[in-house]
């Protein structure tokens, strides 16, 4: 059976797994009652229209906002239960997080923001600047370590991104749209590289897309709509209801 065919049993042995998530923003609901389950090692990639509640599912998950309603459990820990110190340990050490526009520091090189985490994490500066740099050199981007982001283009902002989403070896790694704002080709390379170093890492990734070609990089894919998590396969008839109205 194709691993994209295969749904676990709901929360048997994973790494990160919601129940029940509800979000309100206002009167606008974000998510009703979203249930998702992401493994040890896995690539999963949530698909879905732009405002389904994709990236609010992934600020949930990763405990950069707490829902309104449900349970998210890391291991045997509740997120919505530990105190805002215990979440940015998470943050910085066993969770990386890659926005859309990779949100890098503007005033700092790609080299210190990418041993950003490593400094914040207590390592020596020394130490932190030489193992950025062979995250630097894995992505490719070795050769932008003394640039900065306005100086760079969207793939390489991306690629340096992505270094320090797992410059701290993190258990998970949450990527929001981290093709969006790239062409076909920029797109392309950027997702290789993150699948690669994944696989070579056995780092979970939780990738967020609306695009077809990058969740085919997946394991798994599921498909929000309305605020709820259905399989893949309700994804793929509803785009294929889109592409014949269209």
């Amino acid at each position: 059976m194709n691993a994209r065919d295969e749904e676990p049993a709901p929360g048997a042995g994973a790494l990160i797994s919601a129940r029940g998530l509800r979000k309100s923003y206002g009167k606008a609901e974000a998510l009703r009652g979203a249930s998702l389950d992401l493994h040890e090692g896995e690539i999963l990639a949530v698909t879905g229209p732009s405002g389904s509640g994709k990236s609010t599912l992934l600020h949930c998950l990763s405990g950069i906002t707490r829902p309104d309603d449900g349970v998210v459990t890391y291991g045997k820990e509740s997120l919505g239960l530990l105190p805002e110190q215990r979440l940015g340990e998470l943050r910085r050490s066993e969770f990386g997080v890659v926005f859309q526009f990779g949100q890098l520091i503007p005033e700092l090189t790609a080299l210190d923001n990418v041993a950003l985490p490593l400094l914040l994490a207590g390592t020596r500066r020394g130490p932190a600047h030489r193992e950025a740099g062979e995250w630097l050199e894995r992505f490719g981007a070795r050769g932008q370590a003394g640039v900065r982001p306005g100086e760079m283009s969207g793939g390489q902002s991306q690629r340096v991104a992505l270094a320090r989403a797992l410059v701290t070896g993190p258990r998970a790694v949450f990527a929001d749209e981290p093709t969006g704002a790239l062409d076909s080709l920029a797109g392309e390379q950027v997702m290789t590289a993150l699948v690669h170093t994944a696989r070579e890492t056995g780092t979970a990734v939780l990738l967020i897309t609306h695009d077809a070609q990058t969740a085919a990089y997946a394991d798994r894919e599921v498909w929000l709509r309305d605020g709820a998590v259905h399989s893949a396969s309700a994804g793929v008839l509803a785009r294929e209801a889109v592409r014949h109205e269209g």
